[in-house]
């Protein structure tokens, strides 16, 4: 009699699927559309904590770890309540050991996290990154619709080509000097015009062939090579009336400041990386964990806040 009964129980738990997909898609829907609320709700937090102000609001680096711990939030939040939701909402199984079911609901739960993220990932992703940038589009949105659209490079060759008070007053006084011992009042500006209409045309030439040098050097080798800077300290002393020891020392200067940003934009990314690994690992283990918890209420193994194992 008691084979019998084994046997009935072990064939009608072979006839049931292991892996209940209807309740994993209603804990990935859940998850991610929790995690849609909660990421508008940290872009408004991170508006109101910021200012463009000096010492108003949040400092950069505050403000870049409070957002990595309220994503890390966010990540265990929803992955917890979709891991919940995807084991209270299974199939109950009948003559399955505890240690088994106990291994179904967790596997119910990282399933259920696992197609959430490829949800986000696949169908959420535009959604997701314009809650995220709202921050950073607000605090631009004063520099204009022609910051969005501005070369990047184009800023440290306009430091490279910016003019000196001092050097814009001694090139107006050599060409005051060049233009006063003229013997024809009529041919003078004449002269002068066609000399300032060719040294605009010049720069704006100049400018461009800096500006293409610039930016083929930093792709192939991160920086100007030695011809590469010398050639440019000489363009730069040439259009600005600079020395060219003060043209070289600017081309450093400007070339030191275009590494610093691009070393502070390589950081920023790998601690973005960093901190969207963590919410990826931490919402796993909610979403596992919470699982077990619904698997425990939906069998009624819970009593009175104490676990009780299942019978088999």
């Amino acid at each position: 009699m008691d084979a019998s009964v084994r046997g009935d129980s072990a064939i009608l738990t072979d006839a049931l699927s292991a892996i209940s997909w209807g309740s994993i898609a209603a804990g990935a829907v859940v998850i991610s559309a929790v995690t849609l609320p909660l990421l508008a709700l940290g872009a408004g937090l991170g508006l109101s904590s910021i200012s463009p102000w000096t010492d108003t609001g949040l400092s950069a680096s505050t403000f870049k770890v409070a957002a990595g711990i309220y994503l890390v939030l966010v990540a265990v939040m929803s992955s917890a309540i979709g891991g919940y939701l995807a084991a209270r909402l299974r199939v109950k199984w009948i003559g399955v050991h505890t240690n088994e079911a106990f291994f179904r609901d967790t596997a119910h739960g990282f399933i259920a996290w696992a197609f959430a993220t490829l949800i986000s990932a696949c169908l959420l992703g535009a959604a997701t990154t314009h809650l995220l940038g709202g921050a950073v589009s607000g605090a631009g949105a004063a520099a204009g619709p022609a910051a969005a659209n501005a070369n990047p490079s184009q800023v440290y060759v306009d430091r490279l080509f910016r003019r000196d008070n001092t050097a814009s007053q001694a090139n107006n006084g050599a060409a005051g000097n060049a233009a006063a011992p003229s013997s024809s009042g009529a041919a003078n500006p004449s002269a002068a015009g066609a000399a300032a209409s060719s040294s605009s045309g010049n720069g704006g030439a100049a400018r461009a062939e800096i500006l293409r040098l610039w930016s083929s050097s930093y792709l192939q080798n991160g920086g100007l090579s030695a011809d590469d800077k010398a050639y440019v300290a000489r363009v730069v002393s040439a259009q600005t009336g600079l020395s060219q020891a003060a043209a070289e020392k600017r081309v450093d200067d400007v070339i030191a400041r275009a590494k610093a940003a691009a070393d502070q934009a390589r950081r920023g990314a790998a601690k973005l990386a960093f901190w969207m690994t963590a919410a990826l690992l931490f919402g796993a283990f909610a979403a596992s964990l919470a699982a077990v918890e619904g698997g425990q209420l939906r069998d009624g193994s819970w009593n009175e806040r104490r676990l009780i194992p299942r019978p088999w």
